[in-house]
């Protein structure tokens, strides 16, 4: 337990074909987490030795399912006081072709098979891009993003006042021991529903964090809005113990039933869907025809004659007043309004760590000699590999620490041998 929670490595999982990882899709994200703490990707199976060194386990948006075995890890890990960032899209696990619910239904949490639309157009072009601009669920995460001072004096409303998108995502069902604290608002659809939650352990530090977006956090929309903040927050709560929820919205959320709708096409396909019992058909059909209603006929045509008389109107036909146009022909003009086109976004570029990419040899093992303590020896010869440039002659699959102290050693016993051979010469 104590190497999970001193740890500062957070590990990305990558064995279940993820929508997102840190080299495509979330490299923002691995930015900001580098500062303070070591990312990599995991690409082999998962196993309790490996999320034992994790601080926090990401899986954002798995394409794949998870075994028996697997689950059972998962919680051995939250047990033993670890942290997980779960992350979906919409459609849920219909269309991801996961069984990650499973997992999340143990603790109160469950992604739904559908979609967050906004119903109103707002500063976004696609529907499903959703600016959620009153989904706050929990005055906790409001001052954690520095919105305000939790007092009792304050206005919840002004300590509610964060706006995020939530793109292409799903609502979640949530119950306890689990916390809704951020809904799909009073704008979109579905209404007023969770779409973050919150999971901590009573009885170990284990925290878990479920997200229906896996694109609210991307390099897309991350630094849209309030994401960021957002995002601190989560990472805040998965990492330290700062981070304090009002008790009062934990225990009664502001949010609504999920009622699902009919497929109006799908019952209008249904022949009884579309009949009713009336009354009993006369013989004489014609009687079902009211022609009172519209009718052609000259009755009217005497009153009017007569209303000339009473009117003291002479009765002539109506002559036909020329028109006289100021030009010719005047100019026409189509009546529709001109169609607004879309501007092409900005060509997509790969992010960069200048600082990274341009520093020496010597800077950059000074930096990376800063970071690492005694327990990363692995990591840190691996990194001075690649630095040095030692890994790129070593095969792919034996670029581990031990080939790289190898390929050195046999380095410098070539350097003496040929110093040696230069010291008889001219001794």
């Amino acid at each position: 337990m104590e190497e999970t929670t001193s740890s500062k490595l957070i590990v990305f999982d990558a064995s279940k074909r993820e929508l997102f990882n840190i080299s495509n899709g979330l490299k923002s994200m691995n930015k900001k987490l580098r500062s303070a703490w070591k990312v990599v990707s995991n690409k082999e199976d998962i196993t309790l030795d490996k999320l034992s060194l994790a601080r926090v386990y990401v899986i954002c948006g798995p394409r794949e399912k998870f075994t028996a075995t697997e689950f059972e890890t998962f919680q051995k890990y939250l047990s033993i006081g670890g942290s997980l960032l779960v992350m979906m899209g919409e459609g849920g696990e219909t269309k991801y072709d996961t069984n990650i619910n499973y997992l999340l239904e143990q603790f109160g949490i469950m992604v739904n098979s559908d979609a967050v639309v906004r119903t109103s157009y707002y500063k976004y072009y696609h529907p499903k891009e959703a600016l959620v601009a009153n989904g706050v669920l929990n005055r906790g995460i409001a001052v954690a993003a520095g919105k305000g001072l939790l007092t009792s004096s304050e206005d919840s409303n002004n300590l509610q006042a964060l706006s995020f998108v939530y793109p292409y995502g799903a609502t979640l069902n949530v119950a306890k021991p689990s916390i809704a604290v951020l809904s799909s608002g009073s704008v979109s659809f579905p209404l007023n529903r969770p779409v973050c939650a919150f999971y901590s352990s009573p009885k170990s530090k284990g925290r878990m964090v479920v997200c229906g977006s896996a694109h609210m956090f991307s390099d897309q929309y991350i630094d849209k809005e309030e994401n960021s903040k957002i995002f601190e927050v989560v990472m805040q709560f998965l990492t330290t113990d700062d981070l304090k929820l009002n008790t009062i919205d934990a225990d009664d959320p502001e949010i609504s039933d999920y009622n699902e709708l009919p497929e109006v096409a799908k019952l209008a396909d249904a022949p009884k869907a579309c009949l009713q019992e009336s009354d009993d058909i006369p013989r004489d059909f014609t009687r079902l025809f009211d022609t009172k209603l519209f009718a052609l006929d000259t009755s009217l045509v005497t009153p009017a004659l007569k209303a000339y008389d009473l009117l003291n109107t002479s009765h002539e036909q109506l002559g036909v007043i020329t028109p006289q146009f100021e030009t010719p022909l005047p100019p026409l003009q189509p009546a529709v309004i001109p169609p607004q086109f879309r501007e092409l976004p900005a060509p997509s570029l790969d992010l960069f760590d200048l600082d990274e990419q341009f520093s020496t040899e010597k800077v950059r093992l000074a930096q990376i000699t800063n970071k690492c303590g005694d327990d990363d020896l692995e990591y840190y010869v691996r990194e001075c590999g690649d630095i040095l440039g030692v890994a790129k002659n070593l095969a792919p699959d034996s670029r581990d620490a031990k080939h790289i102290l190898e390929y050195i050693l046999a380095q410098v016993t070539e350097f003496k041998k040929l110093n040696q051979d230069n010291d008889q010469l001219f001794g």
